[in-house]
């Protein structure tokens, strides 16, 4: 009858170790299911972080995020030194920046003093027939044979500037007329080795020339300009400046065969006369600018023939030309209306009557030079300040050693209201009182002169008694 309720016991007690070891393994789970939460807490938050800092198509570097195209039309507006560095950046960056589609104008001038022969080989080896545009101005170093080089791989060239090239010779141009048909602009000023052979070189293969400086090439004569003007019809531009060996021979080719001419600077070509000026007066109607500063033997006649063909005329330099009086002045002012800058320095016979026709039919006159002329006064300014030239357009007076022209001048002046520089070296009967006053009005305007200043009485001994004082002659600029 017992025995039933040993078994019941012993459930009982099997139950209890039952429940006992399921919550022994109810603890142990939990404990585990923790841990493994944190776990993965922790995972996810480290994903997070490496997310964070890990960057985007968005935050890609520039030089891979930016398409090629974009940056080599971007890198085309750099120049040379900051194109170097940029090449510097990365493989990729390297390629871009010496592509030779950035290399169409090259200015080496500020590297003259390094350049050697070499740097120009390997550089046209690099742009090829991109490159339209170098400047070796001043690059002494450059010979013949890297010109050479040069001008074989850069056959698309259209402007180059040799200026001060010493060692440059007649067989670089030789090389560019081979090879550089499409030359457009030719800057070989201060090239002392050049000659007419050189010019010819030029005129038998580079026909589109439209801009030459040959000056201070002494060696070209008329003979070079023959040449030339034969084979360069479409010469637009044309400088010789100091070469002394052309003479009216050189006017009369220029005027028979280069019609377009609208610029022509012959300073210091003093063979030049009356006659060649004719000539060249019929034959380039066009002529806008011209030069004969320090031409000693031109005289009035030369100003009537421009003053006759060349209504288009802008800019007339004409400094040291002592025999030009008013008469050609005058007539060049009644048919060159379009006139704007004018040097009259030293051209001691004009007066007041050319100021008077230019301030009448030379309404769009700009800059005027008339440092000594002496025989300017007072009233040749108030013509010129009353006239419609000066208080529209006039924005350069240039009075030096005008020894006649008082303060009174420069009340005349206060109505050019474009006014910007006024020089007055040298004009005795100016004074600081009446600058100030003319500054006063015109408060932009930068006048250029000077002054003895005060001196303080010196004693010499006893011939210091009459009071004389002896003054310094050294002058204070404003």
């Amino acid at each position: 009858m017992f025995e039933p309720l040993r078994k019941k016991k012993r459930r009982v007690e099997h139950c209890d170790f039952v429940t006992e070891k399921k919550e022994i393994l109810t603890a142990s789970g939990s404990t585990e299911m923790s841990s493994c939460t944190e776990n993965i807490k922790h995972k996810i938050e480290e994903l997070k972080t490496r997310q964070a800092f890990q960057p985007s198509e968005h935050d890609a570097p520039i030089n891979q995020k930016l398409p090629k195209e974009l940056l080599l039309r971007i890198f085309s507006y750099l120049d040379i030194v900051t194109l170097c560095r940029c090449a510097q950046v990365s493989p990729s960056w390297n390629n871009l920046a010496l592509d030779g589609s950035n290399w169409q104008r090259v200015d080496l001038f500020f590297f003259q003093c390094v350049v050697e022969g070499g740097v120009v080989e390997n550089l046209s080896k690099r742009c090829g027939g991109f490159l339209k545009q170098l400047s070796l101005k001043g690059c002494e170093n450059v010979e013949d044979k890297t010109l050479r080089i040069f001008s074989q791989n850069c056959r698309n060239l259209d402007q180059l500037n040799l200026y001060n090239c010493k060692k440059i010779t007649d067989q670089t141009l030789m090389s560019l007329g081979k090879n550089c048909s499409q030359l457009h602009y030719l800057d070989t000023s201060s090239c002392t080795q050049i000659s007419d052979q050189g010019l010819k070189y030029l005129g038998e293969g580079c026909s589109q020339l439209s801009h030459l400086d040959i000056s201070w090439c002494e060696r070209i004569s008329d003979r070079g300009i023959r040449h030339l003007t034969a084979g360069c019809p479409k010469l637009k531009q044309l400088l010789a400046k100091g070469v002394t060996r052309l003479t009216d021979i050189s006017l009369e080719h220029i005027a028979k065969n280069c019609p377009n001419l609208i610029l022509l600077n012959l300073h210091k070509c003093g063979n030049i006369t009356d006659e060649g000026i004719r000539k060249l007066a019929e034959g380039c109607s066009n002529l806008e600018s011209i030069s004969l500063s320090e031409c000693l033997n031109l005289q009035d006649e030369s100003l009537q023939a421009i003053s006759q063909y060349c209504h288009k005329l802008k800019t007339l330099e004409v400094a040291l030309c002592s025999n030009l009086t008013d008469n050609g002045f005058i007539s060049l002012a009644k048919n060159c209306p379009d006139l704007e800058r004018m040097d009259l320095e030293e051209c001691v016979q004009v007066s007041d009557k050319t100021l008077r026709y230019l301030s009448i039919h030379c309404l769009k006159v700009t800059e005027l030079t008339l440092s000594h002329c002496e025989l300017i006064t007072d009233e040749g300014i108030q013509d010129l300040g009353s006239g419609l030239c000066a208080s529209d357009h006039l924005e350069v007076l240039e009075l030096d050693n005008c020894p006649l022209i008082t303060d009174s001048s420069l009340e005349h002046l206060v109505g050019c209201q474009n006014l910007s520089r006024l020089e007055l070296y040298d004009c005795q009967l100016i004074t600081r009182s009446g600058i100030n006053k003319l500054k006063a009005a015109l408060p932009k305007l930068q006048v250029h002169a000077y002054f003895a200043p005060n001196s303080p009485t010196v004693s010499i001994g006893n011939n210091n008694r009459s009071g004389r004082r002896k003054y310094c002659r050294c002058c204070t600029l404003l």
